[in-house]
């Protein structure tokens, strides 16, 4: 236990260090909620642009801050011996994961907060629907972009990890439901891309944050079964070196 706290306190500090990493995972999604927001991004169903964009937000802070910026710094560790000093010392692998994945979630936390505060001071957003089931799918959603993150980082190059964490991340902005309505795409692009994770993920949001809640267990199960199958595949390829 000694040792996983001392990682995860390093790995909060690194984290904060990283200017890269937090300016894509703390300043874009902010950036692109008051962007979209500001002309009016919706589909029909929505009553206000802000209704639809800040769950997709959401969702879009914790995928940069798990599929982006946690596989790309891991990698280079990874490249550059810092993860096999470490196995050396008492810390387990598990235990190394887990201690990436809180430092996530902390990350994940402070962009939840200015979201939020941005879509209520500007956009006169307000809490409603079924926030525990809000809670869950975040929960949810960070620990399964945060497995696909390292899963990433622990089995290829980091030069391949930082192509693919890029393009998977533009290919889920864009096509994932996150910032345009999936009914807006042409339908060979609909129907793949709702199951993509991110689309799930931001469709839990949505439904969970309505002024109407829902529970979707279809978009649910496809967002636990990606996390379920990320995870195991990172913690059986996870390398040291």
């Amino acid at each position: 236990m000694k040792a996983l706290m001392a990682q995860t306190k390093m790995e909060l500090m690194l984290t904060l260090r990283q200017f890269e990493g937090m300016l894509i995972t703390v300043i874009f999604p902010p950036v692109l909620l008051i962007f979209f927001a500001g002309i009016g991004v919706k589909p029909s169903s929505a009553d206000r642009p802000i209704d639809f964009l800040l769950p997709g937000m959401l969702a879009l802070a914790v995928m940069s801050t798990g599929l982006v910026s946690l596989s790309i710094r891991t990698a280079y560790e990874r490249n550059y011996g810092v993860l096999k000093r470490l196995g050396s010392t008492p810390l387990s692998r598990g235990q190394l994961l887990i201690a990436k994945i809180i430092s996530v979630i902390a990350v994940d936390i402070l962009d939840i907060i200015i979201l939020i505060g941005i879509a209520y001071f500007l956009f006169d957003w307000h809490p409603t629907g079924a926030l525990p089931i809000a809670i869950f799918a975040l929960i949810l959603g960070t620990a399964t972009f945060s497995s696909f993150g390292l899963m990433l980082a622990g089995s290829v190059r980091p030069e391949t990890t930082l192509a693919a964490a890029n393009t998977l991340f533009f290919l889920f902005l864009l096509l994932g439901g996150i910032a345009w309505p999936l009914d807006k795409l042409p339908s060979f692009l609909s129907i793949p891309a709702r199951i993509f994770p991110s689309s799930a993920f931001a469709d839990a949001l949505r439904d969970s944050l309505a002024k109407n809640p829902s529970f979707s267990l279809w978009n649910i199960l496809i967002l636990a079964a990606w996390g379920v199958v990320t995870l195991v595949i990172a913690s059986r390829t996870f390398r040291w070196e």
